[in-house]
C-alpha cells in the first residue's frame, strides 16, 4: 500500500471515528493539542501523522490501536443459492437455512418444506422468539397444549415459553418461511 493511500484511509479512520463521537474538527483539536488545520488535512490524507500524534488521537477518539487499525471485513449482504445449507429428514422434510452464517446476527431465517402428514420434532422451552409465514399448502403450529391452524397467506408469532412443534395436516407439501431469534443452528 503506498504512502498516500495510508494516509488517506488513517484519514478516513480518524473522521469516521470524531464524527461518531460528535466532535468538531475544532474540538479534537484542542483535546490533542493540535491545530484545527492539521486535523483538516489529516482527514484529507494530506498529512502523515508522527506514531506518537497518531496514538494520542486514537486514544482520545476512545478507540485502541487494534481496533483502529483493525481490517474492515466487507460484510454479506445478498445471499443466493449457492450459500445457502440445505438438510433433509428422513421423511423428506427440508430445512434450508438462507443466511449459512447466521449465529452471528440476531436472527435465523430459513425456508421449511413439510412434506404431507408429517411433523417437525418438538422443541423445548427455550429463550427467544420465532416467526413464520407460510407459502403454500397449510400447517399446524402446536404451541403449549393449543392448535393453531395455518393456511397460505397468514402468518404466526410466538415467544418460545413453552413446547412447541409444527406439522403438515394436508395432503401436500407446505413451505413457508421460519425466522427465530437468537438463531440456534
Amino acid at each position: 500500500m503506498e504512502q498516500e493511500q495510508v494516509n488517506r484511509e488513517i484519514g478516513r479512520k480518524v473522521k469516521d471515528l470524531r464524527n461518531r463521537n460528535g466532535l468538531t474538527q475544532q474540538e479534537l483539536a484542542d483535546r490533542t493539542e493540535l491545530t484545527k488545520g492539521f486535523i483538516s488535512q489529516l482527514e484529507r490524507g494530506q498529512v502523515s501523522p508522527s506514531v506518537v500524534t497518531l496514538m494520542d488521537l486514537i486514544e482520545c477518539l476512545g478507540s485502541t490501536p487494534a481496533e483502529f487499525f483493525k481490517q474492515d471485513e466487507k460484510e454479506q449482504v445478498v445471499f443466493r443459492p449457492d450459500d445457502y445449507f440445505v438438510k433433509k429428514d428422513e421423511a423428506g422434510n427440508e430445512r434450508t437455512w438462507l443466511v449459512p452464517p447466521a449465529q452471528k446476527f440476531e436472527m435465523e431465517p430459513l425456508l421449511v418444506t413439510i412434506q404431507p402428514k408429517s411433523t417437525l420434532e418438538e422443541d423445548k422451552p427455550h429463550a427467544g422468539e420465532e416467526f413464520g409465514y407460510v407459502i403454500s399448502g397449510r400447517i399446524n403450529v402446536y404451541f403449549g397444549d393449543r392448535v393453531y391452524h395455518v393456511k397460505s397467506g397468514e402468518s404466526f408469532y410466538y415467544r418460545t415459553t413453552r413446547d412447541h412443534r409444527i406439522s403438515n395436516p394436508g395432503s401436500r407439501e407446505a413451505k413457508f418461511i421460519w425466522i427465530s431469534t437468537p438463531p440456534e443452528f
